[in-house]
């Protein structure tokens, strides 16, 4: 049964420990020449496509964006989660951001009629807080002194129990990120209740995709997006990004990605113009707060990242993007 019973930890010394972080990654993005981002700074290719809300769901599900049936334009990205760009073939962590248009309502950050949902390959992270995410991230930026700065940062057993959690993430190139599924590893509310979600590929199959951007193609793509609700603290916990949620998935909507042509004049407007806007978990409606301390930094960091590298402002409409 979904629980409302969920709360939020914070330490007393959390918002000086984010700082820190963000002026960690803005310098990580510097050292890129500060175009890219400090994560996911590859890219492949970025796509229109439309978000269907479900009619008839259980009610713990009607919150925000879900609340009533509907059909959103959206844009996606896909990505490698470096910072800096490096062969496909190059184990990475692969992630979508999907951008949500004309979603009315009271926003976390600003006014814009925008709502973003980020995931990854993964239903968990390595890593339980931000603190051990940037000790790692930091570290490798010398991989010779990696791992005697990761045994100063997080002591001498905790890196030895991350390393084959993080060689296990690091998996080369699929043979097309079409055929996988995305979670968010990390909490967002839905009105009163906590989730995780995932969008899982519908009858995606390789032969559909041309080969148009590196491993990645330009559809026709399906993808089913489910809510997993906090049940208890034990089994879904807020603050551990580590434990892998074992409740149930609700389907509350579709994500469609018609096909197209990314190297058409609309495709490179797309790509080049979506890929300078940014995608934020905290570009959300005040129902669908991001939780936990992991989502937290991110907030920190990603303003930091964002106003680095001048990302532009949130357009309304796909159409007033690409003009």
């Amino acid at each position: 049964m979904a629980s409302t019973d969920w709360k939020e930890t914070q330490a007393p010394d959390e918002e000086a420990r984010f700082e820190l972080y963000a002026k960690r990654m803005v310098a990580l993005q510097q050292r890129q020449g500060g175009k890219l981002r400090a994560l996911h700074g590859k890219n492949h290719g970025l796509y229109e496509g439309s978000f269907e809300v479900y009619a008839n769901l259980p009610e713990h599900a009607r919150h925000g964006l879900f609340a009533k049936p509907a059909t959103y334009e959206t844009l996606v990205r896909f990505s490698n989660g470096a910072g800096r760009v490096q062969a496909d073939k190059v184990g990475d962590v692969r992630g979508i951001a999907v951008k949500v248009f004309g979603v009315a309502g009271k926003k976390l950050l600003g006014d814009a009629t925008t709502q973003d949902f980020l995931a990854i390959l993964a239903s968990a992270t390595p890593f339980k807080t931000p603190d051990e995410f940037v000790a790692v991230v930091w570290a490798i930026r010398n991989r010779a002194l990696a791992l005697p700065r990761l045994i100063g940062a997080l002591g001498p057993i905790r890196p030895f129990q991350l390393l084959p959690k993080l060689v296990a993430g690091m998996k080369g190139a699929p043979a097309s990120l079409a055929t996988k599924r995305f979670f968010s590893a990390v909490p967002i509310q839905c009105g009163p209740h906590a989730v995780r979600f995932s969008f899982t590929p519908v009858d995606a199959t390789t032969s559909s995709l041309a080969d148009s951007h590196n491993f990645f193609a330009a559809g026709p793509l399906a993808y089913e997006m489910s809510l997993q609700f906090f049940v208890d603290e034990a089994t879904t916990p807020i603050e551990n990004a580590s434990v892998d949620w074992s409740s149930p998935y609700v389907d509350v909507g579709k994500l469609v990605i018609a096909k197209q042509d990314a190297t058409s004049e609309r495709g490179k407007r797309l790509g080049e113009r979506g890929d300078k806007l940014a995608f934020d978990p905290w570009h959300a409606l005040v129902e669908h707060k991001p939780l936990g301390a992991m989502m937290r930094a991110r907030k920190v960091a990603y303003y930091a990242s964002e106003t680095q590298r001048g990302a532009t402002p949130e357009p309304a409409t796909l159409g007033e993007l690409v003009g």
